[in-house]
This record gives C-alpha cells, structure tokens and sequence, in this order.
C-alpha cells in the first residue's frame, strides 16, 4: 500500500494520507486506493479520476 501523496488536477488539492480528510470523514492513515467509494474532493468535489500521484 502505498502512502503516496495525490494532487487534484482541477484544484490542486493536495490529498496527503498522513492527514486524511476531515470534511469527507476519512480517518488519518488512509491510502489514496483505499479511500471509499464515491469519495470527492472536499474542495471542488472532483473525483479519484482527477488525481495525480505526486
């Protein structure tokens, strides 16, 4: 599993798994592929798609 930090290309959101998403629920710890079904971007609501590994 990877701990991989991921960047939303419409936003530039920066998804960091040491911190999780406190406005989606997710707990810290959660790898990017782990995150749940239907997941958004908690900033412009972009889907897992719209992600880039940085």
């Amino acid at each position: 599993m990877s701990m991989d930090k991921y960047c939303c290309d419409v936003c530039s959101y920066v998804y960091d798994p040491e911190r999780g998403d406190i406005i989606g629920s997710v707990k810290k710890g959660t790898c990017f592929d782990d995150l749940p079904d239907g997941w958004r971007c908690p900033v412009c609501g972009a889907g897992c798609e719209e992600f880039t590994k940085e």
